[in-house]
């Protein structure tokens, strides 16, 4: 595909993506409760649907429902499996604002959670969303094939917890306070598990959805890696370069709160040239699938995440 016409549709599925999550979600998210719910509290429920409606490019649903597509698979189980992984962000999302963590007020233009309800309420509404991203993976809504589910499951429990988001969150905060900063490597492996994890998740579910064989998973998952890394050193340059205005949420808070960033370690030019190296190795681990020209989407939504603005 030429790259006027590939960037043209990219930009029509990541936005017809953005739709479809959108509508899940708000269905996901009504009122009335499920079988074996016994009720949903309004104002929790009104702080998840502010968490999570309404906002953001929905980048990883996006990734899951083309990377699933790469497959054959369209439909009802790759929209489920982006709307649990975007519950498990926009989750993640409501918890790094609180004060005891990022301590931000503004958050996609608007409010951050708990300055919008409260706090109490904010960790609710994170807790909700965290434990129904699993519910609707779980569900055979999303696959009817039980080994199919338990294997998602599996591989987003790992992506967001211990060994992955969550625990990139810690090595991040205890980073801010250390004696000493985070070495290079050591600032790669939490920028891989905090923000790399979530996203490698992303491609790896449309590889389990589609049954890719296993030298397709791993290329897959080398593509998500890199796709992660250049994702966060995209957003480093953002904090150190935007404004407040342009990217919906604080600017230049890396640098007030000493967090590791390998635009503090390694300067903005050498920043820049480690995304776009990213990026070419991205796009290399694309064509090691075998899939041909179905994965030029995937290939520039490798160059979207390094040339974005917000």
């Amino acid at each position: 595909m030429e790259a006027a016409a590939c960037a043209e549709e990219f930009r029509r599925r990541l936005d017809a993506a953005a739709d479809a999550t959108e509508s899940a979600l708000d269905a996901l998210l009504a009122t009335a409760p499920l079988p074996g719910e016994i009720a949903r509290p309004t104002r929790l429920l009104e702080a998840m649907r502010y968490s999570s409606l309404g906002g953001g490019k929905r980048l990883r649903p996006f990734l899951v429902i083309e990377s699933a597509r790469l497959f054959g698979v369209v439909g009802e189980a790759a929209l489920r499996t982006a709307c649990a992984l975007e519950m498990i962000h926009c989750y993640s999302l409501v918890h790094d604002d609180l004060p005891a963590m990022d301590d931000d007020d503004l958050r996609r233009g608007r409010p951050t959670t708990h300055k919008a309800f409260d706090e109490a309420t904010a960790i609710l509404a994170g807790d909700g969303l965290l434990t129904y991203a699993f519910d609707v993976v779980a569900d055979p809504k999303t696959h009817p094939d039980a080994g199919v589910r338990a294997a998602l499951v599996l591989a987003l429990a790992r992506a967001a917890g211990l060994g992955g988001m969550v625990g990139g969150q810690a090595l991040d905060l205890a980073a801010e306070t250390a004696a000493t900063p985070l070495t290079l490597e050591e600032t790669l492996q939490m920028q891989a598990m905090k923000t790399g994890a979530l996203l490698r998740f992303a491609v790896d579910a449309g590889g389990i959805l589609g049954a890719a064989s296993v030298a397709q998973a791993r290329a897959l998952t080398r593509y998500g890696e890199a796709l992660g890394a250049a994702f966060q050193i995209a957003d480093d340059i953002l904090d150190a370069e935007g404004d407040s205005a342009a990217l919906g949420k604080r600017a230049g808070k890396d640098a007030e709160r000493g967090k590791a960033t390998l635009v503090g370690l390694l300067g903005l030019d050498a920043a820049r040239a480690r995304r776009d190296a990213l990026v070419a190795e991205a796009t290399a681990a694309l064509r090691e699938t075998g899939l041909g020209e179905g994965t030029d989407i995937l290939a520039e939504a490798a160059r979207f995440v390094a040339a974005r603005r917000n």
